[in-house]
């Protein structure tokens, strides 16, 4: 009996790991084969089309994701609360300055988060690129955000080719960067945003 037990369990355990392996393959299959002019999915995971939303920006702007459609993104949700954010934002400052000329555009949300403490934080590292006031109907879209700092690369085309969990390092933040422009597609001029 208890070697019948052993087979079954031992064939179960087999079975589940050839789908497991089998759905793993089917999605990046998928991801990269995808033919244009085919509607993506919409979601917060790699090969997904990222959500899109408008948030009003420190300097009383509204910004909406799909106007940047053209320019590759790096979206970044990030607190000045937290301690890897903090070591973080210099390394975006710095990646912002040499690939804004190029048409990258970064752009952070501020979550959970006083406005004064934002504009503050951002005024004593310098940072030029937008930062948005975000709120949790944002951070639900984008899988809850429950670690910061959280990163979505997102292409011309508005896919999310990769996302950053947490405080890695910049040369990370740097070869996501470098992937978005290395993706043919439509260019907008730096400066230019599609309307």
């Amino acid at each position: 009996m208890t070697k019948r037990w052993l087979q079954f369990g031992f064939v179960s355990c087999a079975v589940l790991i050839f789908v497991w392996l089998l759905s793993r393959h089917e999605g990046r299959s998928a991801a990269r084969s995808a033919p244009s002019g085919v509607a993506v999915k919409v979601g917060f995971n790699v090969g997904e089309s990222a959500p899109d939303f408008e948030l009003r920006s420190l300097d009383g702007r509204t910004l909406r994701l799909s106007h940047l459609r053209g320019n590759p993104v790096l979206l970044n949700f990030w607190g000045s609360w937290c301690a890897p954010c903090r070591v973080e934002m210099p390394w975006l400052v710095e990646l912002d300055q040499q690939y804004r000329p190029q048409g990258v555009e970064i752009v952070g949300v501020a979550l959970n988060d006083e406005e004064k403490d934002v504009a503050k934080f951002i005024a004593e590292r310098g940072v030029h690129y937008p930062i948005l006031i975000g709120d949790s109907s944002v951070a639900d879209i984008y899988g809850g955000v429950r670690f910061m700092p959280q990163s979505f690369f997102i292409d011309r085309e508005g896919t999310i080719t990769k996302t950053s969990l947490g405080l890695t390092d910049k040369h990370d933040l740097e070869e996501g960067l470098k992937k978005l422009l290395t993706n043919p597609g439509a260019t907008i001029h730096p400066g230019q945003r599609k309307q």
